[in-house]
């Protein structure tokens, strides 16, 4: 029989990681887009829980895009375009 050991995030249960790192980044990623989230809830008016999260969630797994874009490459933001 063999032991493996799984790691995963306090904020995410259901997701198992056999990497410590991944699950860091992970943890990481999600932590960013709950602080995204309640900013967004709080700054734009009219606009839902569930877009503020999807939105969130989006921007915090596309972090480095959005770093590169708003040190004046807006251009990075054509990586995702094509989503």
């Amino acid at each position: 029989m063999a032991v493996e050991t799984l790691y995963r995030s306090t904020r995410d249960l259901e997701t198992t990681f056999v990497d410590r790192k991944l699950a860091d980044a992970h943890d990481q990623m999600l932590e960013l887009a709950e602080m995204l989230t309640q900013v967004l809830q709080k700054n734009v008016p009219g606009l839902s829980e569930k877009l503020a999260e999807d939105t969130g969630i989006y921007m915090a797994k596309n972090r480095a895009v959005f770093a590169a874009a708003f040190k004046s490459n807006v251009s990075a933001l054509s990586e995702l375009q094509g989503e």
